[in-house]
């Protein structure tokens, strides 16, 4: 396996740190449009685990948002994996780069959507992947594999579903992913301040977009940002966080392979985030349309979400500043195997103590990157495959969670996931 990483950002360079602990591939080439990003992950593998580790590793420059680019750099080191670790704005680029090239794609996010021109806040217009599943047919028909949403939400939550639905699971009433944290940044005097711990530019995308929902009687339809509030206690010491409504990936892809009767996503967003939000949203700060500037040197057109990115800390770089754990999990409501209701939640759980002692990357980037590294790892040796337009739920859950919670020493990444038994409601 030779995979081309595009992207050397936050979940990127997580990415490369954790796949430099494996064996499973020949080659992964660091490419990012800032050659010296990618160089640095580079450099810090071969710092950290020798010369050796990192004769599996090469710096390259690509443009992302050209599929010629992408599919020059895929061709030049004979690229067998594309792993999108970008911007979703991005995706649509890469994603023909790579089939051009010829080669199989993998990514942590999906094709833009767009609202309903008339009734946002009731029916969905574009869909998150349209435009990839699009084009399923001929990534099937060439033999090639498009593995979408895989990283942590979209991808661990995914794996959850379909081991639910196998293992768990006579009936499903719901899929509700849910993600909360306990996660404090602070400035050098101590005080908290307000950096998010995930690309800006993703998060004002997901959060001020209408929110989808999956029913069975009604198929897909869309609510107002930040609907539904709800109170969902986490674990493992993070206590109890108010979640809302949030388009997300999930409820797009879980339908398509789980039979469920109701596919949600909330994430705990917090009173100040929603906050900043909404004022973002007022003062047209969320928009990626390009605003014509006065400057010292002239006029320069720039987006106000690209300015809203530069102006805050880079999520890659608050790690040192940030404490607490990240939770991303799936309840699951429904009838069990033997034919009582069940209730429970599947999670996994990263500290950023451990992640910055053990990967020097914050925790919400690294257990991003953790799940993509898994699926390679699978896909290197054939416990995984398929062809076409996939989501993780079409791939049998047992190899992943296995092998993800399986020992470091005895092969495997160490990570134990959770299952959560809860009182249920009905």
């Amino acid at each position: 396996m030779r995979i081309l990483l595009i992207g050397a950002g936050g979940v990127g360079n997580a990415i490369a740190k954790i796949a430099a602990r494996r064996a499973f591939y020949e080659l992964i080439v660091v490419s990012d449009y800032d050659p010296a990003r990618a160089q640095a992950a580079v450099d810090w593998i071969r710092a950290r685990h020798g010369d050796e580790v990192a004769a599996r590793f090469i710096a390259a420059r690509i443009d992302a948002s050209d599929p010629a680019s992408v599919a020059a750099v895929a061709r030049e080191h004979r690229a067998t994996h594309v792993m999108n670790a970008v911007e979703p704005k991005f995706v649509e680029a890469i994603f023909a780069g790579a089939r051009d090239a010829g080669a199989d794609y993998l990514d942590m996010a999906m094709s833009l959507s767009h609202p309903h021109a008339t009734d946002p806040y009731s029916q969905p217009g574009v869909k998150l992947g349209d435009a990839q599943f699009a084009e399923a047919d001929d990534w099937e028909a060439g033999g090639r594999l498009a593995l979408v949403g895989i990283g942590v939400e979209p991808g661990l939550s995914d794996v959850f579903a379909r081991y639910a639905a196998d293992e768990l699971f006579r009936e499903i009433d719901e899929l509700g992913t849910r993600d909360g944290a306990n996660l404090v940044v602070r400035d050098d005097d101590g005080n908290e301040i307000f950096a998010p711990s995930f690309s800006i530019w993703t998060t004002i995308e997901e959060c001020l977009n209408p929110p989808v929902v999956w029913e069975k009687d009604r198929g897909w339809f869309t609510t107002a940002p930040f609907s539904e509030p709800e109170v969902f206690e986490f674990p493992e010491g993070i206590g109890a966080v108010e979640c809302v409504n949030v388009e997300h990936e999930e409820v797009l892809l879980m339908p398509r392979w789980v039979d469920a009767r109701r596919v949600t996503f909330k994430y705990g967003l917090g009173e100040e985030f929603i906050g900043v939000l909404k004022t973002l949203h007022l003062l047209g700060l969320d928009s990626t349309a390009p605003l014509r500037v006065r400057s010292a040197s002239g006029p320069v057109e720039v987006a106000p979400r690209d300015v809203v990115a530069a102006a805050l800390p880079d999520p890659a770089g608050i790690g040192p500043r940030m404490t607490g754990k990240t939770c991303a999990g799936l309840w699951v409501t429904g009838t069990g195997t033997d034919g009582a209701p069940r209730e429970v939640y599947l999670y996994h759980v990263a500290d950023n103590e451990w992640t910055m002692r053990e990967y020097d990357a914050q925790c919400v980037v690294w257990q991003t990157a953790l799940n993509p590294v898994i699926a390679l790892e699978l896909l290197a040796t054939g416990a995984w495959s398929g062809a076409g337009v996939l989501g993780p739920e079409a791939f049998p859950a047992g190899p992943f969670l296995e092998l993800m919670a399986r020992p470091e020493a005895d092969g495997g990444y160490g990570q134990a996931w959770g299952l959560e038994e809860r009182i249920p409601s009905r």
